[in-house]
């Protein structure tokens, strides 16, 4: 991403605005970022605690012929809620919208605990999704409220960190609870919900300018564009998830849906340039495109975003893969990588606030995560666990840095009122991107696992592992019942595969 730095980096307005003095707060500010960040780890651990819990869940409510919509309806939902969001929140006023979306996100959370069948738990999650790409994207603009620019990469730093700590022991409390009873992992999101309501009704106080009157405010919603938006995205993902779980590639139920949405998403970005004349207001606003920093700076999100969910989603299949691992174990063994990912996090957001520089951490963490896919290549059944660690180490501090420091330097190119809409476009981008990151990687390690499966002697197993399967036998015990020498005959072809994802990954970071 050397042009996209440049472009990036060399702003001295930004920067100036950037070392600006900081001010001391009160007491219920940190109550308030105590509280807003709470929320934030309880709903990304939403994200990810259904993983370990679905075989529980399926098997008592008989909803295995739709696992996979429990499992994405979520992510779906919390993707393309988020710039419809901003508009609201700039439009109403940041407390009001927040208000609304933990509510929303505890009356998900209450219809999945209570769910008696697969129609409810997917309509349960589904809303919750919605509620937490709301409050995901409006921490974000509180934060960015409360604090001047100079500020804002520890604070983000901090929200970061924990957001990444919720998706990080999502899997291990959703398997503890579910051992108990699965629906509490729904139902202990009611009393955090509860305590965040009451602490935002009590302290958050921000001054914003907002529309006089209900039909104003109404009026000023581009409804339209949000119908066109969401409708086309949502038919995207529905492509996307279908090709990476239910159907080939190749099945018209794949091909339709995600081509219906790229047309969709054309005409949605023809509309926002030339909008009618009734709309007062577009969804997304060209100009916070406008200049070349925050356009490098969205760009850099989305692609960082697609890189680093690649890295995360193929570090555990290695250890499955090649090394034999458990899924448990394979968890056990990739926390080097997200203990490095998060300390880097919320300490490059604090190196921001004290020295005011953010080219130096860009340049830095582009250039590891260069490094980083390049080591990966080396990774083998062998690979003795001090090397892994600083392969996970170099990648993961790469990618930190540009975590809380990249949507700091959007804000510092545009003007305070675009403040909603630019963060809306860098929450929904990085949503994005994490969908792109399974995708992507997924569809290069089937391509090669197909190539090179011919080294698998064994006929009847080199079937068995193919059409997309190779996957999902990874973490059980297949791979370890075969004879050694097709045990042996497999894992080169994982590991064929693997280096596969890993040269696409190096060729993505060095042609960014």
């Amino acid at each position: 991403m050397e042009e996209s730095a440049n472009v990036l980096t060399f702003q001295p307005k930004v920067e100036q605005e950037i070392r600006a003095p900081s001010t001391s707060k009160s007491w219920k500010f940190y109550l308030i970022l105590l509280s807003l960040t709470f929320i934030c780890f309880v709903s990304s651990l939403d994200g990810s605690i259904i993983a370990t819990a679905l075989p529980h869940i399926t098997n008592e409510i008989s909803a295995a012929d739709n696992y996979v919509w429990i499992a994405n309806s979520f992510l779906v939902a919390q993707t393309v809620v988020q710039p419809l969001c901003a508009q609201l929140a700039n439009i109403f006023g940041r407390r009001n919208p927040m208000i609304i979306s933990i509510s929303v996100f505890a009356l998900g959370s209450g219809i999945a605990g209570g769910a008696k069948d697969s129609a409810m738990l997917i309509a349960g999650r589904t809303v919750q999704g919605l509620g937490a790409g709301a409050i995901f994207m409006l921490v974000e603009i509180i934060v960015c409220d409360l604090v001047p620019l100079r500020e804002r990469g520890k604070y983000l730093g901090i929200v970061i960190s924990s957001s990444a700590i919720g998706a990080i022991i999502g899997p291990v409390v959703g398997g503890t609870l579910a051992d108990a009873n699965w629906r509490w992992i729904f139902y202990l999101n009611l009393p955090s919900a509860g305590i965040t309501i009451a602490v935002t009704v009590a302290f958050l106080r921000l001054h914003h300018e907002k529309e006089s009157t209900w039909k104003g405010a109404f009026l000023r919603v581009d409804w339209v564009g949000s119908l066109i938006f969401i409708a086309s995205l949502c038919s995207l993902l529905i492509g996307l998830v279908f090709g990476s779980s239910v159907f080939p590639w190749s099945s018209r139920r794949v091909i339709f849906p995600i081509l219906l949405g790229a047309i969709g998403w054309a005409g949605f970005h023809f509309y926002e340039w030339k909008p009618p004349h009734f709309c007062r207001e577009v969804l997304v606003p060209p100009r916070i495109f406008g200049n070349r920093t925050s356009a490098a700076g969205f760009y850099i999100d989305f692609i960082s975003s697609t890189l680093l969910q690649w890295m995360c989603f193929f570090w555990p299949f290695y250890f499955q893969a090649l090394q034999g691992a458990s899924p448990l174990r394979a968890g056990i063994n990739f926390i080097p990588y997200e203990t490095f990912l998060i300390m880097t996090a919320a300490g490059a957001g604090a190196i921001l606030t004290k020295l005011g520089h953010y080219r130096p951490m860009h340049l830095l963490g582009f250039c590891l995560s260069i490094i980083g896919p390049g080591l990966n290549i080396m990774l083998s059944p062998t690979t003795p666990k001090a090397v892994w660690v600083i392969f996970q180490m170099v990648d993961a501090v790469g990618r930190a840095l540009l975590l809380p420091t990249v949507l700091p330097a959007i804000m510092a190119s545009l003007p305070d009122s675009d403040v909603a809409s630019a963060t809306g476009m860098y929450a929904f981008l990085r949503s994005f991107g994490f969908v792109w990151g399974i995708t992507i990687p997924g569809i290069i390690f089937n391509t090669q696992f197909k190539r090179h499966s011919s080294l698998i002697s064994d006929l009847s197993v080199r079937q068995e592992l193919s059409g997309g399967r190779a996957y999902q036998f990874v973490g059980g015990t297949y791979v370890q019942s075969l004879t050694p020498d097709v045990q042996q005959e497999a894992i080169s072809v994982y590991r064929e595969a693997l280096k596969a994802v890993w040269v696409g990954l190096l060729r993505s970071e060095s042609r960014d």
